[in-house]
């Protein structure tokens, strides 16, 4: 195949906005070192990754799982009947409370005081300094 086109992908991924994400992570893949699964051609890793697509050398459902596992900020830990009974026993213990996570920014004099005070006099150099 001497030239892509998206018919050519959209026959294998008949979602286009599937087919651009799928692509997308299949070129990310290439640039971090996955092997190819067609000759490069000279061609870039987007166009590849499309004519990989259209020659179904990649399969489009191991695509989605990868845009998936991509896009999760947290990953799941298998956790153990051992740990489990840990977790519970400290989440039994000590019960959350916002109060926990605001310690650092409870009564502190600094940020009170820089609130009270509003602007503060500056030095003329200074102001000239920034402005080069």
């Amino acid at each position: 195949m001497a030239r892509v086109t998206v018919e050519d992908c959209i026959e294998k991924i008949p979602n286009r906005f599937d087919l651009v994400l799928g692509a997308a992570q299949r070129a990310r893949n290439i640039s971090t070192g996955n092997p190819l699964t067609i000759d490069r051609d000279n061609d870039k890793n987007p166009v590849v990754a499309l004519r990989e697509i259209a020659e179904e050398t990649i399969d489009p459902d191991f695509l989605r799982d990868e845009i998936i596992r991509s896009l999760q900020k947290l990953s799941n830990p298998e956790i153990s009947d051992e740990d489990e009974n840990e977790v519970s026993d400290d989440v039994l213990e000590k019960p959350y409370s916002i109060d926990d996570e605001l310690t650092d920014f409870k009564n502190t004099n600094d940020v009170n005081e820089k609130i009270e005070n509003g602007f503060q006099d500056v030095d003329e150099s200074l102001i000239k300094s920034e402005d080069l």
